[in-house]
């Protein structure tokens, strides 16, 4: 009677362990929720460093306030070094529950199932409508008919100009009807190289030739993706930007740069005018001279820049509501656009006329109508698969165009081979 006791009382034991053991691994594996019922997420993101990692943090709290139950762990790395570190991540499987893609890279990583589809989760939601979004910059993130991410903000590039400098050179400021042949007579009348001043700058990258190519009516990818490079308006585009350079010296080489960014040699008082995005409002409003914005140059049209930032969920998380509600914070709430809007951390991609007005309201610039009108005639980055290796190419074969160890009719020939390799 004694062993049977004995045996029961073990017997009991062992199925308290057994059961106490299934429910921890249960917890564990469910990637939910933590021993306080509170899912914990990873946000990984490259447009917060380094000038916005305090905005960023007070929006986490925000969120955090409104979903107690949701606690955002964020990492942030720098847009140079990001794309890399993800690929490794993704590759590795520690993906990130949700992270920051722009539009250029969202069709690769789309493309390749890394992504989770989002649009189920925004079927259900009653908190949110996409009317609520700019449609240009929602539907931005579908794929195959899918949201696979939500967009948190758009951008363009436009015409930063010095008006001290233009003054000085007694040159009329840019307007809205400038051609390429004005803003190169402007440019040469600045330029003064006794005083490394130089007329503009734009970058000689991918991410410019695309737009100048549009500027000149050409295209490098035809509505299939197919690449149509070598084209007589797509050379005469990168003879525009290349010559600024080799012939008339209007835009500082590489080696006049030392190293320094475009921005620095602009707020150092160096540049006439400066190509670049809305992002640099807040950067460059102490600067010691007047400045304005106006809409880029053209040639046979206008043609001005639209990057939008989104979010995209991770397909292999098993977090993914609490991620989808991150990322649809990021996307759609007022709260988050207004700190955008008041930290000049580029547009919320929102409706809202009254969120949006005091942006408008912001000095400098004084005419940041530009930036609306500017998406009148909006371009695209090419929806192309692979686009960091079409990216990396093509900036490679513009430093030898620049250092004039090629010349543009052979860079046009080899982006064209190039491209056709990397795509099929």
């Amino acid at each position: 009677m004694k062993k049977l006791w004995l045996l029961s009382l073990f017997f009991l034991i062992a199925v308290i362990s057994l059961v106490g053991c299934s429910s921890e691994g249960e917890s564990e594996g469910s990637g939910e929720e933590g021993g306080d019922g509170t899912t914990e997420i990873t946000y990984y993101s490259f447009s917060a460093a380094p000038n916005y990692e305090d905005v960023l943090a007070d929006i986490v709290t925000a969120f955090e306030e409104e979903n107690p139950n949701i606690k955002v762990n964020t990492e942030l790395a720098a847009y140079d070094d990001y794309f890399t570190k993800l690929q490794t991540r993704l590759a590795g499987g520690n993906a990130p529950d949700v992270f920051e893609l722009n539009y250029e890279n969202f069709v690769q990583y789309a493309s390749k199932g890394t992504l989770a589809d989002l649009s189920g989760f925004i079927e259900e939601d009653d908190n949110f409508d996409p009317s609520q979004l700019n449609q240009e910059a929602f539907k931005a993130y579908q794929y195959d008919g899918k949201q696979y991410g939500m967009v948190e903000s758009f951008s363009n590039v436009l015409t930063f100009y010095n008006k001290d400098l233009f003054d000085e050179a007694g040159v009329d400021y840019p307007t809205a009807d400038w051609t390429w042949e004005d803003e190169l007579a402007a440019a040469e009348k600045i330029t003064n190289e006794e005083n490394n001043v130089w007329g503009t700058y734009a970058p000689a990258t991918m991410n410019e030739y695309f737009k100048i190519a549009a500027q000149n009516g050409g295209q490098l990818f035809d509505e299939n993706g197919e690449p149509t490079v070598d084209t007589e308006e797509n050379l005469e585009a990168m003879n525009y930007m290349v010559e600024k350079v080799t012939e008339s010296g209007v835009t500082p080489s590489p080696a006049e740069m030392s190293g320094q960014a475009p921005a620095d040699l602009f707020m150092n008082g160096q540049l006439g005018i400066v190509h670049t995005g809305i992002w640099m409002f807040d950067a460059f409003k102490d600067a010691s001279f007047e400045w304005d914005v106006a809409l880029e140059a053209g040639n046979t049209q206008k043609a001005h820049h639209f990057f939008a930032n989104g979010l995209a969920v991770s397909a292999d998380t098993d977090k993914k509501e609490a991620a989808y509600k991150f990322a649809r914070f990021m996307s759609a709430s007022d709260q988050v656009a207004e700190l955008r809007v008041e930290n000049s951390w580029e547009l919320p991609a929102v409706n809202n006329d009254e969120v949006l007005q005091p942006y408008l309201e912001q000095t400098p610039p004084e005419n940041r109508e530009a930036v609306f009108n500017a998406l009148d005639t909006l371009v695209l980055p090419p929806v192309v698969e692979n686009w960091s290796q079409i990216n990396d190419v093509t900036n490679q074969e513009f430093e030898k165009a620049l250092n004039g160890s090629k010349s543009t009719e052979d860079v046009i020939k080899t982006l064209q081979s190039e491209y056709e390799n990397i795509l099929n």
